[in-house]
């Protein structure tokens, strides 16, 4: 298998950085994010952030070691009319276990809150409990996200090997809850003869219910040559001997992938998939969407109150 696959621990190292806040657009959502970490622990072989430009993205984990300082001076110089959501994070999991050590997140995050920034937090880690009472304070302008691709163990440690089993995470996803903090779960991605059954999405959905999720939503694998090598992997791995011949059909490919594209499904695969997760997450009450926390078309920002506790809340714009 390819080098991702191990149980080694990847190696801790510090770095400088000169920016931390930079903007981004994912669909229609448009914003900032922040990365405090370069590299990832999860080991997750479909995982978009191992370009080129970061080879050791399993093995070395970078902790920008000046993040919340430069993430201070970047605020304090703040010159858009509006204030935008942040996403924490864009390409490495902000609770990973280097999160542990370092507290970047944690201190990114109370940097954000001094400066009334509303925030969004992805994460695949049970890690975040720890900070549970920091976001609490902060829960009518901020929303926390797990990603959890499946409910089945065997799959899981073979996809997402340094990840936690999706009960773990659902104990951590309840707790929030109960703590009154919005929550939501991305499945994602969902990958065709892997992770897309009708009984894996329905575990997942049932335990969104069962934990008072309000919001899911899904998004289908892409496909880049670094990421099908990784998925042939995972194929073999899993005795499907005719997947391969299958993710050809379904992302309109040959075997080897030429490097350089991202390749989306076929249309009628992912509208299939994505309308019946739709259907399904719907039918239980639940939406098939995340809320915007603050509309930067439309909501301006006042300088006289950007610093001080009457800020604007999510509960404004809803």
């Amino acid at each position: 298998m390819n080098h991702w696959y191990t149980k080694s621990t990847p190696e801790l190292q510090t770095k400088k950085s000169k920016s931390l806040l930079h903007p981004f657009i994912v669909k229609k959502y448009r914003g900032l994010t922040i990365n405090p970490y370069q590299g990832c622990h999860h080991r997750c072989g479909y995982c978009y952030a191992t370009y080129q430009w970061s080879p050791e993205f399993y093995d070395k984990i970078y902790s920008k070691s000046n993040a919340p300082e430069i993430l201070k001076t970047q605020l304090e110089s703040w010159k858009s009319e509006n204030i935008a959501p942040v996403m924490i994070s864009s390409a490495t999991d902000p609770y990973q276990p280097a999160e542990l050590k370092f507290e970047l997140t944690r201190k990114c995050i109370r940097v954000l809150q001094n400066y009334n920034f509303p925030y969004y937090v992805f994460t695949k880690s049970s890690i975040i409990s720890r900070d549970l009472e920091l976001h609490k304070q902060y829960k009518d302008n901020c929303f926390i996200i797990w990603s959890i691709t499946t409910s089945n163990e065997s799959i899981r440690r073979i996809v997402e090997p340094g990840t936690p089993p999706a009960h773990s995470l659902f104990s951590v996803i309840e707790k929030f809850r109960d703590a009154g903090i919005r929550c939501g779960v991305n499945i994602a991605p969902i990958m065709p003869l892997i992770t897309d059954s009708r009984d894996n999405l329905e575990s997942i959905l049932d335990d969104c219910l069962r934990t008072g999720v309000g919001h899911v939503v899904g998004a289908i694998l892409r496909l880049r040559s670094d990421i099908w090598e990784r998925t042939k992997s995972v194929l073999i791995a899993l005795s499907l001997a005719n997947g391969i011949k299958e993710y050809e059909k379904i992302y309109h490919f040959r075997d080897p992938m030429s490097p350089g594209y991202n390749i989306e499904s076929d249309h009628s695969y992912s509208k299939r998939i994505l309308e019946n997760l739709s259907e399904r997450v719907r039918a239980k009450g639940m939406s098939f969407d995340f809320p915007d926390l603050i509309d930067p078309n439309r909501i301006k920002k006042d300088r006289e109150s950007f610093n001080n506790k009457d800020q604007l809340t999510l509960m404004n714009y809803m």
